[in-house]
């Protein structure tokens, strides 16, 4: 039994997120994980809400809501979205837990002892109005490039040119408006993850496993222009985790706050300390996951992101672990996904373009979603959401294929020889057939699950439904029956028999229908060794039952619908 651990990259605690955020990490982790049960592995999945830094602020600020208040608010709301996608995570935790402030100021007093912290005198605007110094993000006004009236002190939303607060024309505070700001020294912390860069370089190369676009966002980072900079890991904010150095106080970095990219990564470490806390378990209990010294060294870690997440999780996370010197596990494979794209653009939050999580829940079950998302995840490039396509496949693959072919042989069943599987004769060459294709399908399918090529799965899965509607076309068993029932018996028990081998090789896509197959059948959910043995499982009499219809097909009415709905306000 392989021991698995996997984090998905955890999400900004700053509103609901849209369906080209679940893709690009948390759905394909899930399924991996799903994957790795069903196999018998052991499994910490982890995930958390991302819960410190600017946005958070100004979307309390925006809410009404004191920061601390929000953050436990909207990691409820993600927590109830994620149970509503079947996302099995084992904890879901939070990056403002105590945990992660242990850690964090653990990590950052390991890293000044191996002199890989340097404290720096920098420049920063300070609103007097406001009392306090300002991020970036804090300040707005004038893009000297396109004239919009909106940009921050990092970026113009309108016309994406990287700013500098200083660059702003009519500068003022995004907090309370004052344009009374004054440029003033601080001083902040930074990571020396440069010192390290021979090291990280050595690291990623020894990766030979990992998807080109991982390794090639790393090396970019590495080697283009100056190559690994050193990175601020300090802010003057209020909400966050203050700086310490270890247990004890860190002089002048009195009043601030680690940098949310430091302490975040931290948080799959602390997310999984946070579970054993949540489960009555031990420190050992955690820390067997994540220390090699401790039971760690049989992990196999692999982590799940979008691509704009690959520098802070090939680069910096790393560079926080080696450089503390303890033994804490490393990551073995970044799996990193591209851009879901939406029906010709681009998902937007402000214009409510898109679907976002809530809105999905709110107009199909979960494993239509699911299975449109997984089976055309952005792996080797950029994909898009369009409503046709997205008609087309539930239609087809979970309508007509896989849900058409339970519905008909079970009511076929009930009609003709009731609620149980009959007998008749043994298998025959028809059948030893389908057999034989399912097991080439099966050795297929388990091989890209396990090297996380997800779109190759859904496609063996997908053929594999077929397999079972072709032999159904062919036995025709319907007809059969008149002439020779026993024969038509025979048709039905091997059909019958290909629904819990649907169903647990399904789980991981559509975690839903699968518990309707395997309930219906009355089946356990056993991974199947080989083809031959599985489609033998349920015996002649075993009893079972119809479902419901498992997939309700999107009229072109509907798909209209939707199609308007989330086209959002230009």
């Amino acid at each position: 039994m392989a021991r698995i651990l996997i984090t998905s990259a955890i999400p900004y605690i700053n509103g609901i997120k849209h369906l080209g955020n679940l893709v690009g990490s948390q759905l394909p982790a899930d399924l991996y994980a799903r994957y790795n049960r069903a196999r018998g592995n052991e499994v910490m999945f982890i995930c958390a809400t991302d819960e410190h830094g600017t946005p958070a602020e100004l979307a309390a600020a925006k809410a009404g809501k004191p920061v601390e208040e929000y953050c436990k608010d909207m990691h409820a709301v993600q927590s109830e979205l994620a149970e509503g996608f079947r996302l099995s995570f084992d904890h879901y935790g939070r990056s403002s837990s105590q945990r992660n402030h242990g850690l964090t100021q653990h990590f950052a007093g390991k890293l000044a002892d191996a002199g890989l912290i340097e404290e720096i005198i920098e420049t920063q605007i300070y609103s007097n109005t406001d009392g306090r110094f300002l991020p970036d993000r804090y300040i707005e006004g004038t893009c000297p490039n396109c004239g919009s009236e909106d940009a921050r002190g990092d970026q113009c939303e309108v016309c994406t040119k990287q700013l500098d607060p200083t660059d702003l024309i009519n500068p003022r505070s995004a907090i309370s408006g004052s344009t009374d700001l004054e440029v003033r020294e601080t001083k902040h912390l930074y990571l020396r993850q440069s010192t390290l860069r021979d090291q990280l370089d050595q690291w990623i190369d020894s990766k030979t496993d990992w998807p080109v676009l991982t390794t090639s966002i790393a090396k970019k980072w590495l080697h283009d222009g100056d190559g690994l900079r050193d990175r601020g890991i300090t802010r003057d904010l209020d909400w966050g985790i203050p700086v310490k150095r270890g247990t004890e106080d860190w002089p002048g970095m009195e009043g601030k706050v680690f940098y949310v990219w430091f302490d975040a990564p931290i948080e799959y470490i602390a997310g999984t300390a946070e579970w054993a806390d949540a489960n009555g378990k031990t420190d050992a209990d955690w820390e067997r996951w994540w220390r090699t010294d401790k039971g760690a060294e049989d992990v196999k870690y692999v982590q799940f992101m979008g691509k704009d997440n690959v520098p802070f999780h090939t680069l910096s996370f790393p560079a926080t672990i080696m450089g503390s010197g303890e033994p804490w596990k490393l990551v073995d494979y970044i799996k990193s996904f591209n851009y879901l794209n939406y029906d010709g653009g681009q998902f937007s939050t402000s214009k409510g373009r898109g679907v976002f999580m809530d809105q999905a829940l709110s107009i199909l079950p979960s494993d239509y979603w699911r299975w449109w998302l997984l089976s055309h995840v952005p792996e080797s490039s950029d994909s898009e959401f369009t409503w046709d396509n997205f008609q087309t496949s539930v239609n087809k693959d979970l309508a007509d294929v896989l849900g058409n072919f339970v519905s008909r042989i079970t009511k076929f069943t009930r009609s003709k020889f009731g609620e149980e599987i009959p007998a008749g004769p043994a298998y025959g060459p028809a059948e030893q057939a389908v057999i034989d294709a399912l097991q080439t399908r099966l050795s297929a399918y388990q091989t890209f699950m396990e090297t996380m090529e997800i779109r190759k799965a859904a496609n063996e899965l997908r053929a594999i439904w077929t397999l079972g509607n072709e032999y159904l076309q062919d036995a025709a068993p319907w007809s059969k029956f008149k002439e020779d029932p026993e024969a038509a018996a025979t048709s039905v028990r091997f059909a019958l028999n290909l629904i819990p081998f649907y169903a647990v090789l399904s789980e991981p896509f559509i975690p839903d229908a699968a518990d309707t197959m395997l309930t219906a059948m009355n089946a356990p959910s056993n991974w199947p060794t080989d083809a031959a043995s599985a489609l033998s499982a349920l015996p002649a009499g075993h009893a079972f039952t119809v479902p419901d219809v498992m997939f309700a097909k999107i009229t072109d009415d509907a798909r209209d619908d939707m199609q308007a709905r989330f086209a959002g306000k230009s």
